[in-house]
């Protein structure tokens, strides 16, 4: 069998086993050109991905396979003559299912043959909602991920995540819901607390309607489209040469998506919400 596997269409896998990086020229939706960084790191068993908004935002996407993780980082830069900050960071996580991107192992050995191409997802999934329940602890995230207290480091009072997700994560082997809750924590009574201290955020009013009162809690939106990643594997068959020596199924590409993600979270003041207006 061929060591490395040319693929008619844009990239190519290389049986080397090393952590691959790749740099993607992305068009977005509104026609601009992003240039997407997906690496894989075959040893933790992880993928990042990052890219950059054309509003300055900084999007990292970090997924941890042996935890069903996936956590994704936003860098909003301030408003400062609105009183804000330089930046500020938002983690959002969230249970992983693995079919949603190719393998940290299969990641890395992806290659491109045209770099300076601009690519085009085949698949557009569509947005996804998540309705965030809990803050999450971020000395004690382990529980969920050992990658979080790096990665959100700069978000110890906004990092995010849900009911569900704990409960599936709770599933696994090893783990249980109450390891689990000790990573997390409810928002705030006041912010509208059901009896199981999780909070019901849709009920809450959007941050979008407490203008021009600018400190209030409120639901604040976030939506993060990611442009361009492989979702999937496509398989070749192989010529048999006779019975003895059936067709054998080979990788020979990939397919690649789009997904949009849109975030509703708590915030302690419309101050860090500004552009849910």
């Amino acid at each position: 069998m061929k060591s490395i596997l040319f693929l008619s269409t844009i990239l190519y896998f290389c049986t080397i086993s090393t952590n691959g990086q790749l740099i993607i020229n992305v068009k977005n939706q509104g026609g601009d050109v992003i240039q997407e960084s997906i690496e894989a790191n075959v040893t933790e068993n992880t993928v990042l991905l990052e890219f950059q908004t054309s509003d300055g935002t900084l999007i990292n996407q970090l997924i941890d396979f042996a935890n069903s993780v996936q956590i994704i980082r936003a860098l909003v830069l301030g408003e400062e003559e609105r009183g804000q900050s330089q930046y500020q960071v938002m983690c959002f996580i969230t249970h992983f299912e693995k079919n949603e991107f190719i393998s940290s192992d299969a990641m890395s050995k992806l290659r491109q043959k045209n770099p300076g191409t601009i690519r085009v997802p085949e698949d557009d999934r569509g947005g996804k909602n998540y309705s965030m329940d809990y803050f999450v602890n971020i000395a004690t995230a382990s529980a969920i991920s050992r990658h979080i207290s790096s990665f959100c480091a700069e978000a110890v009072n906004a990092s995010y995540t849900r009911k569900q997700d704990l409960l599936m994560w709770a599933r696994k082997p090893g783990t249980s819901e109450l390891t689990l809750m000790s990573a997390v924590r409810p928002f705030p009574d006041d912010f509208g607390a059901l009896s199981d201290n999780t909070l019901s955020v849709s009920s809450v009013q959007s941050c979008k309607n407490t203008f021009p009162i600018l400190k209030v809690p409120c639901q604040c939106h976030f939506d993060i489209c990611i442009g361009w990643y492989p979702c999937g594997l496509k398989y070749c068959k192989g010529k048999g040469n006779d019975a003895k020596n059936p067709a054998s199924t080979y990788r020979c590409g990939i397919k690649t998506c789009r997904r949009k993600f849109l975030f509703s979270y708590y915030v302690p003041q419309k101050q860090l919400c500004l552009w849910d207006e």
